[in-house]
């Protein structure tokens, strides 16, 4: 596992190692297959178009790099001393790279079981949340555009955390108008506000449709 968390500045002051690059590129090739997988098998109804959009709002950089940020993998990097004082350990593209090469690594020792169900168990919540987003959307942004056209003013959201680090669970409270209109928990701050955000939209829908809203611009 050291050489997935190898990056090529490290080899750079150390000439006798070996980058995580190879293992990054197989750990992609590993990551788009379980994930594609998973989403054809478990979603029939999608037409090609769908699955598409559905695998790549999970196998991106961004998404790869929060969880690789909630496992830690920032503290375990090899970095050179120049990428290191220059914030690498937080850095987006290398922190998605290292997970990739971890992935590539788990497959390596452990074959495609083994490495199917290390990816699903990180990437499952994102993939739930990914197919859940109505229209397209992620409900944080759905609910500040229904909260915009309603004269609500922008969703507030307070976070909060228990647990180790190693399983730490936050809940999330959206607040719209001054007013708690959604709750929600997961094991991410991003999960938990998504699922408190939806909570929130459906809360404002009712509102909408009892005729409670200031100002709806259709």
């Amino acid at each position: 596992m050291t050489l997935a968390l190898t990056h090529r500045s490290f080899c750079a002051e150390n000439p006798t190692t070996t980058s995580n690059e190879r293992l990054e590129f197989l750990g992609d090739s590993v990551l788009g297959l379980v994930v594609t997988d998973h989403i054809y098998s478990s979603y029939p109804d999608l037409a090609e178009g769908q699955l598409a959009k559905l695998r790549a709002s999970v196998v991106n950089t961004a998404t790869l790099a929060g969880l690789a940020d909630q496992l830690g993998v920032g503290d375990l990097l090899l970095l050179g001393k120049g990428e290191d004082q220059s914030g690498g350990r937080q850095k987006e593209s290398i922190l998605a790279d290292s997970l990739e090469a971890i992935f590539g690594a788990v497959y390596m020792d452990g074959g495609w079981q083994a490495a199917k169900e290390v990816i699903l168990s990180l990437t499952k919540e994102a993939i739930v949340d990914a197919a859940e987003e109505p229209g397209g959307k992620d409900y944080k942004t759905q609910l500040q555009e229904l909260t915009a056209r309603m004269s609500l003013g922008a969703p507030i959201y307070e976070i909060s955390g228990a647990g180790p680090d190693h399983d730490k669970r936050f809940t999330a409270i959206t607040i719209v108008d001054g007013v708690a209109r959604g709750h929600g928990a997961g094991t991410s701050k991003k999960r938990a506000e998504q699922v408190a955000a939806r909570s929130a939209y459906a809360a404002v829908l009712t509102l909408l449709g009892n005729g409670e809203h200031r100002n709806e611009h259709t």
